[in-house]
């Protein structure tokens, strides 16, 4: 069926390729032609990502040869990639799996594992899992979900999965606490469990702090657990010096790289590395296949490898390494920052000193300082996350975003002399909240502070009327309106300072949101003003509902007065003289005198007053005077002779 006029339905005719073209253009930036949404800029592709975009294309293109020389061409592209990718990234005698979902080659490892540690999971399938129940082991780092992913994906219960903290006493509080991952490994043994797999963190997603791997791969020797790695730090053993604690990495049985956001690589896959000597189990696991299409994957990478050389590679990881060092340049003090090979975080000290409602505070102004410096450097990648044992942080990792927006030393130069800036009204508007808030609490109860601890600003403050008798209803309308004239007021005020009406999630509305402020605004004058500026806000609301009842109570009068003069009037006429037609007679018959009474009504003094003083008083106003006024002359013009005149003589 043919239906033109919508366009969800396929036209039986079809559309030859520039319309369907011009179509993908518009629905690609359709949401460019809205006013209310920011036009959205697309990826500046290089020519190394135009590589992997025409891979994209030769794959499908490849994929119609003839079947034996499909699997020639295929096995060399996969072949090659491999050997490039284990020389680069220092993986001995590895095999690699491209998947497109990076969590894909941690879910075929696991069956590899469990093909491997049970013997007659291939006939018997989940039913020899019941004889001793694996066990995944996963750091409180790791990416939330990924090990919820594995059970739904492997079929394995929840109690599959077992999460190790991270050290709270000594070393980071974002490793794995190896000596308790020991102690549970020991209590699932004695509980006849078998211990199955660790997931290692190389640079874990939130703060990108690597796991001791040395010390967790003898774990896992001892234990005989397969050891898997990921993390963005595993992109820096493609450099010439790589530290130790990256380098364990190395010895690890697997491990997943994302070759893609490192070198600005759009749309290319995942890679896990592997060690196994059984080809068959790979297979069984989906780490290998049979088929030459599937293989195909690997072309994008392919190309792209080829066109950056090893250098180019080499040269696109060191940049993002040190922009990384760039950063501590600036000094930031009082905040603290992470300094790693691949992330540079940076938030407000420690949040445990701070009493209950301050650690929101801080989360709050360290989230405006990330959303600014992603808006004034929309180049940098700064991006904020949610440490969970530490605060809300600004991160700045290079190794995910520099190679994809192209950011420059002069980039991060930039954010450091912005954030320098920054941290300045930080520091400012954090040392004055306190002050803020006890200046309003002075003029209570005209004002009321607003404890809105997600505020990134001096303050929250409304202004509060004062009406006694006033129904609740009322009075929150009246107040609503003084506060809302009030902002308006502030807003037109010729000062830094920015008002507004809050965020859109705050709990408290009909309040004034007071930003950020240098440490030379002086709180007690800007709570006088705004205090001022309410009262005579609500002092001019309050003439205005007195002259407005004046007018009211004026109106009403003057119907009663209209009333009364028309029954006077109906008395003095007669009733008959009322009807359209009989009136008309009578009034030709005997012509009754009736003078006509004006009104006029003063808003002024909201009273019904007659007009004859008025006119009585213009009257006299416009007659001329008999003094003023000759009604004769015998003034004489040179030639003629001007006849004197009475104005009752014309007739």
């Amino acid at each position: 069926m043919n239906c033109e006029n919508c366009s969800s339905c396929l036209l039986c005719s079809g559309q030859d390729v520039a319309t369907v073209l011009r179509l993908v253009h518009n629905l690609i930036h359709e949401e460019e032609d809205e006013e209310d949404k920011p036009s959205q800029k697309m990826q500046n592709v290089g020519e190394h990502g135009q590589m992997a975009l025409l891979g994209h294309s030769l794959a499908a293109y490849i994929s119609m040869m003839d079947k034996e020389q499909l699997r020639k061409l295929t096995t060399r592209i996969q072949s090659d990639t491999t050997l490039w990718l284990c020389r680069l990234f220092r993986y001995e005698n590895g095999s690699t799996c491209f998947h497109e979902d990076d969590r894909d080659g941690l879910v075929k490892v696991c069956r590899l594992v469990i093909n491997a540690r049970y013997e007659e999971y291939a006939t018997e399938g989940y039913v020899v899992l019941n004889t001793r129940q694996p066990v995944i082991y996963q750091s409180a780092s790791c990416r939330p979900g990924l090990g919820q992913h594995l059970c739904s994906q492997l079929g394995l219960p929840l109690s599959s999965l077992c999460t190790v903290p991270c050290n709270t006493l000594f070393g980071s509080q974002h490793q794995m606490d190896v000596a308790l991952l020991e102690k549970l490994i020991k209590e699932d043994i004695n509980a006849g469990k078998l211990p199955l797999l660790l997931i290692a963190n190389a640079g874990t997603p939130g703060a990108g702090h690597t796991d001791k791997l040395g010390r967790l791969k003898e774990l896992c020797d001892q234990y005989n657990m397969w050891l898997h790695v990921e993390g963005v730090n595993l992109a820096t053993l493609a450099l010439g010096q790589v530290t130790s604690s990256i380098m364990a990495a190395t010895r690890s049985d697997s491990m997943t790289l994302t070759p893609g956001p490192w070198l600005g690589l759009p749309a290319v896959t995942a890679v896990t590395l592997y060690r196994h000597e059984d080809p068959a189990l790979s297979l069984a696991a989906g780490l290998t296949s049979s088929h030459p299409v599937e293989k195909l994957r690997a072309l994008p990478l392919w190309l792209s490898l080829q066109y950056l050389g090893h250098n180019g590679i080499v040269q696109k990881i060191k940049h993002a390494t040190t922009l990384v060092r760039i950063t501590n340049i600036g000094n930031i003090s009082p905040y603290t920052d992470i300094d790693l090979a691949s992330f540079c975080i940076v938030c407000l000290a420690s949040s445990e000193s701070f009493c209950a409602g301050e650690k929101e505070v801080l989360d709050a102004f360290n989230r405006w300082l990330g959303e600014e410096l992603a808006e004034l450097v929309p180049t940098s990648g700064i991006d904020v996350v949610e440490l969970e044992d530490e605060a809300t942080c600004v991160r700045f990792s290079p190794l995910l975003t520099a190679a994809v927006l192209g950011t420059r030393e002069e980039d991060v130069e930039s954010i450091v002399e912005k954030m320098t800036e920054l941290v300045f009204v930080m520091s400012s508007t954090m040392s004055l909240r306190e002050d803020f808030r006890e200046e309003t609490h002075k003029r209570s109860p005209s004002l009321r502070y607003i404890n809105e601890f997600a505020w990134p600003g001096l303050g929250v403050v409304r202004y509060e009327m004062q009406a006694n008798g006033m129904d609740e209803d009322r009075k929150k309308q009246e107040q609503e309106k003084i506060n809302t004239e009030l902002l308006k007021k502030l807003q037109d005020l010729d000062t830094d300072i920015l008002f507004s009406t809050g965020p859109e999630f705050v709990t408290e509305q009909g309040c004034i949101f007071v930003g950020m402020v240098t440490d030379d605004v002086d709180v007690s004058d800007l709570v006088d003003t705004i205090a001022a500026l309410g009262r005579d806000i609500e002092e001019s609301g309050k003439l205005l509902q007195n002259m407005t009842e004046v007018v009211r109570k004026g109106i009403l009068e003057a119907e009663l007065q209209l009333q009364k003069a028309n029954e006077e009037k109906l008395v003095e006429e007669g009733m008959l003289r009322q009807l359209p037609v009989v009136g008309s007679v009578l009034n030709w018959f005997s012509p009754i005198q009736s003078s006509i009474k004006g009104r006029t009504f003063s808003l002024a003094a909201g009273s019904l007053d007659s007009t004859e003083v008025t006119y009585s008083t213009k009257a006299q106003a416009d007659r001329p005077s008999l003094q003023d006024t000759p009604i004769s002359s015998s003034k004489k013009l040179p030639g003629k002779i001007v006849p004197a005149f009475h104005s009752h003589s014309l007739w």
